[in-house]
């Protein structure tokens, strides 16, 4: 994802703003949402809404409440309240959008655990804050040694460092309950800061990290999915797909999110089709379904016995043999019903450079002259020259 003004450059380096992700727009970071409430004014003597919405690392994002009337826009750095402390962020969406949001997400405007925005952030906090991100990537190469030595079975994806430095939040993602008690003491003694310890899930961790999906695009969890649904194999068995875990998972390990994306679809033109082990019965056998296209409602039917023989049937005209083989009654054949498998298309195809002709620019060919050789006639000495 990038701004208007940002592209790729020579070694991968952003053009444009140059500020790889931090511009103030906000466009070139994940979980970006495009305001596009900010060019309509409100009704008179409505107040803005004291609501907004601040980007930590990776696209962690919390609504506070703006309880001091500051002047924010987006890319503003602020200093929000945490738990201990104060957190640094920057604004990615300010005015009725965030009300939109908070609904969506099922946050209420009225609650006993209301976060607050302090101050727009100094160039003191900006640099405590600059400082504690620099460790980060350090301290993971250590905290994953630690774990490593202590033999547990956990990995360690990633840290983010409070914003005024207090403490260090270690993210980490388990098949299985992990005892990190002695952990804990270890980081604390090396690390000399606060330790909290958060377990995500792999779709969870995917989401942090980022990458690029087997579709070419930015992952869907990375840039704009927020809410991580149950994807089961039915899911791919409506769609007709092949059961192959290696093409159905994605980078976290799991089933792509993206089979739930057409479901809905699949699920509505599947209504009234019959099931695919569906048998009909006929005087000349039974038959069994060897294919279905969902979407142009056709199937495909072949004798035992005879299986290379397909017949093409529409949903409407399967509907009815099964509703008669239902009520006891047997059709005559197949055949009856079957509409041809090869359909003639008649394709008229147009010349693309007019009624030229496609070796007009084609020079006749040359015929090669014959070098005469002088030699080729005469005859050959006999014998060797006596030398004097």
């Amino acid at each position: 994802m990038a701004c208007n003004s940002c592209a790729t450059g020579k070694d991968g380096q952003p053009k444009g703003c140059k500020n790889n992700g931090t511009c103030g727009t906000d466009s070139c970071n994940k979980l970006t949402v495009f305001d596009w409430l900010s060019n309509m004014s409100l009704p008179s003597g409505e107040a803005p809404f004291n609501w907004v919405e601040v980007r930590f690392k990776n696209g962690r994002k919390h609504y506070y409440k703006n309880t001091e009337n500051l002047t924010l826009s987006i890319g503003d750095v602020v200093a929000t309240q945490a738990k201990a402390g104060h957190d640094i962020g920057m604004v990615t969406l300010a005015g009725e959008l965030v009300r939109v949001q908070m609904k969506r997400k099922n946050i209420a405007e009225v609650d006993d655990e209301t976060l607050k925005i302090y101050r727009k952030a100094s160039q003191k906090d900006i640099d405590i804050w600059s400082s504690s991100r620099d460790k980060e990537e350090p301290m993971k190469v250590k905290a994953r040694q630690f774990a490593i030595d202590l033999k547990l079975q956990m990995k360690i994806s990633d840290i983010e460092y409070q914003g005024d430095g207090s403490k260090a939040t270690f993210y980490y993602t388990a098949e299985e309950r992990v005892d990190f008690r002695e952990l804990i003491k270890v980081f604390a003694k090396e690390f000399r800061t606060r330790i909290e310890m958060k377990q995500v899930g792999f779709r969870q961790e995917a989401a942090r990290l980022g990458g690029i999906g087997s579709c070419g695009r930015e992952l869907c969890c990375s840039t704009w999915l927020t809410d991580f649904r149950s994807v089961s194999t039915s899911a791919a068995r409506y769609q007709q797909l092949s059961l192959n875990p290696q093409k159905l998972a994605g980078q976290c390990g799991k089933l792509k999110c993206c089979l739930n994306y057409e479901l809905d679809s699949y699920l509505d033109a599947l209504k009234d089709i019959p099931k695919a082990d569906v048998k009909v019965f006929t005087e000349k056998g039974k038959a069994v379904c060897q294919k279905v296209d969902i979407f142009k409602r056709h199937m495909w039917f072949a004798y035992e016995g005879e299986w290379m023989n397909w017949h093409k049937l529409t949903v409407d005209q399967a509907n009815e043999i099964i509703a008669l083989n239902a009520k006891k009654q047997k059709v005559t054949s197949l055949e009856e019903y079957a509409e041809d498998l090869i359909e003639e298309v008649e394709t008229d195809f147009e010349n693309v450079v007019g009624q030229d002709s496609l070796t007009r620019f084609d020079g006749p060919k040359r015929k090669k002259k014959r070098k005469n050789n002088r030699n080729r006639n005469k005859k050959k000495p006999q014998g060797n020259a006596k030398r004097n």
